[in-house]
């Protein structure tokens, strides 16, 4: 079964409670408004019930497995619990482990750093960077972009039928693009990768916060993901699924806590018995605050209802896209097309506007906050864009001066926290920007666009 969207009664979800709802930034034009925060893609804002529930335990720190202590077995216990939680959230299955990491980034390094010699590894081009280029060691297929869920699949099937069918392989998948927000076929494409041999790895870090994610029931092997994408504070990461790759590696990094025991030999070396628990890979004194976290927003999200905050999500993507269809200068980016499956994330350029000039005017004049840039996924926003590879332009940097043509695209994004105001205010602002221009002057200064504080500045 592929990951799809639910058809629900969204009056039935209000947004979620989330920190900065209250924040109030200041105007180019004069005057303070409510930040919009429309950037949830890069991080969301970390929900209320997380930072009460870190707030409450925070008296209680301490030392994760290293102490006899009562806060020690405390925190020990919590952290634990913890991985229970998540791996409750995913639908893990009895012989899958949780591995804590930092980030998806960090998660799929790991794997990376875990798989078999001589593993061919198949990603598209479509990938956010920490899914395209951790596999450095590995004989690396890069596909092209899909133009279709159905494409994916055959452009996967066709690769994997001329591999060597012998050695170990690995598909590293999207769930939603980070650029265009469309879902992949990820059940598909799970199907394709095991009946030629090889095993899957979901990038879920835009998934996950908007969708409910299943290890089981999309039959793939591991599933990484962020939590300051889930509603979670920075610093915390999930690598779950499959433990015989993870316990046959070298640990991804040496140190207290991945060693079950460490002795000298006689010749003056070590000998060190490693850990074959997920603890083999998490070396270190453990972020027990991130990690409570997510397990937080794990809890939040699943109490919640996940089907109504879908619901309710999608609704306001339907928003978005019919405002933005009625502005004839706007084009959304697409894989899949208009009538592909999406969560709240959307990309788009304007006709006659540099992106990074067009994001400053949103952030400067309306208060609110997106993206702008190559997202960190170069090859897919300029295939999308139909730029050269060679063309100039990269994540987040502009190339262009305000009104000249840039490489780069703007990205609105929103989910579980998101009140309708914000969606509103920012079609508002995207129909007068277009129609009447900015109300101010803006420059280029240390590669980002912003508002000219000279004294002839307004327009």
């Amino acid at each position: 079964m592929s990951v799809s969207t639910a058809a629900l009664d969204p009056s039935v979800c209000a947004p979620l409670p989330v920190l900065g709802q209250d924040v109030t930034v200041p105007l180019v034009t004069g005057g303070e408004v409510t930040y919009a925060a429309l950037d949830y893609a890069a991080s969301a804002p970390a929900l209320q019930r997380v930072w009460d529930d870190v707030a409450a335990y925070a008296p209680y720190y301490g030392s994760v497995h290293r102490g006899a202590g009562y806060l020690s077995q405390l925190s020990t216990d919590l952290f634990e619990n913890s991985r229970r939680t998540v791996a409750e959230f995913l639908g893990c299955r009895p012989e899958d482990q949780v591995v804590f990491t930092r980030s998806t980034t960090d998660s799929l390094n790991l794997l990376a750093a875990a798989i078999p010699a001589n593993c061919q590894v198949f990603v598209y081009e479509t990938e956010h960077h920490a899914s395209l280029l951790p596999w450095r060691d590995a004989q690396v297929t890069y596909l092209n972009a899909p133009r279709t869920p159905g494409q994916a699949v055959e452009t996967l099937e066709r690769a994997l039928a001329d591999r060597d069918p012998y050695g170990p392989a690995l598909v590293c998948v999207t769930g939603a693009s980070n650029v265009t927000g469309e879902l992949w076929p990820v059940r598909e494409l799970a199907t394709a990768a095991h009946a030629h041999g090889a095993r899957i790895v979901l990038d879920a870090a835009q998934l996950a916060p908007h969708h409910p994610v299943d290890i089981a029931e999309l039959d793939v092997d591991w599933v990484a993901f962020s939590g300051h994408k889930l509603y979670a504070p920075f610093g915390s990461g999930v690598l779950a699924g499959r433990a015989d790759w993870l316990q046959a590696a070298e640990p991804y990094l040496a140190g207290g806590g991945a060693s079950r025991k460490v002795a000298r030999r006689a010749d003056g070396g070590v000998d060190v018995d490693w850990h074959t628990t997920a603890a083999r890979h998490e070396a270190g004194s453990p972020n027990v605050i991130g990690v409570y976290s997510i397990a937080s927003a794990c809890k939040a999200l699943t109490e919640a209802g996940f089907d109504s905050l879908v619901a309710r999500e999608q609704e306001l993507v339907s928003r978005v896209r019919e405002g933005l269809a009625e502005v004839p200068e706007v084009q959304v980016l697409s894989l899949f097309g208009d009538d592909a499956p999406r969560v709240g994330v959307i990309s788009f350029v304007v006709r006659g506007w540099n992106s990074s000039h067009f994001a400053a005017a949103l952030s400067a004049e309306y208060g609110i906050g997106v993206r702008d840039g190559l997202f960190c996924a170069h090859p897919l926003v300029r295939t999308l864009l139909g730029s050269d590879p060679q063309d100039p332009g990269e994540c987040g940097a502009p190339e262009a001066e305000p009104g000249e043509r840039s490489l780069n695209a703007i990205r609105v994004s929103f989910g579980a926290g998101t009140p309708d105001e914000h969606i509103d205010r920012f079609l508002r602002a995207v129909t007068e920007l277009v129609r009447e221009g900015a109300q101010w002057k803006y420059r280029t200064e240390d590669g980002r666009c912003v508002p000219d504080r000279g004294e002839a500045a307004q327009v």
